[in-house]
């Protein structure tokens, strides 16, 4: 059997229905990197993975975005500091998961196109 070719995720692509507002979301609020945009494409920096806003092309591509997971080094902090951006979270801060001396935690948000996005940051015990 043949081993898959897939490596890592490149770039990924969030549907938006108004691209001006979604750049202005991710770079002022999450504080991403504008790498350029078009007249119907945006592209963003994240530690090397591109992230594209993308007003769609076809109505079945007219619909919200996988959860995209933001890895953060202080989940506590960086929710602060995005509640003072007047980001919408749906829930706190909470622990999902606990293995050996690691604690997964996450914390679910919105951005301005109903896209669900998440923190999420390992703390070691």
């Amino acid at each position: 059997m043949e081993k898959p070719m897939i490596g890592k995720i490149g770039q990924i692509g969030v549907p938006v229905s108004n691209l001006n507002r979604a750049i202005e979301f991710y770079k002022e609020k999450l504080s991403l990197t504008l790498l350029f945009n078009t007249d119907s494409m945006a592209f963003f920096d994240c530690n090397g993975l591109s992230l594209m806003l993308t007003l769609p092309e076809k109505d079945e591509f007219a619909h919200s975005s996988s959860v995209i997971y933001f890895q953060v080094s202080n989940i506590k902090v960086t929710y602060e500091q995005l509640k003072a951006k007047n980001v919408l979270f749906v829930d706190e801060p909470h622990v999902v998961a606990k293995m050996g001396q690691t604690e997964t935690w996450m914390v679910f948000f919105q951005d301005t196109e109903e896209n669900t996005l998440a923190l999420m940051s390992e703390v070691h015990l």
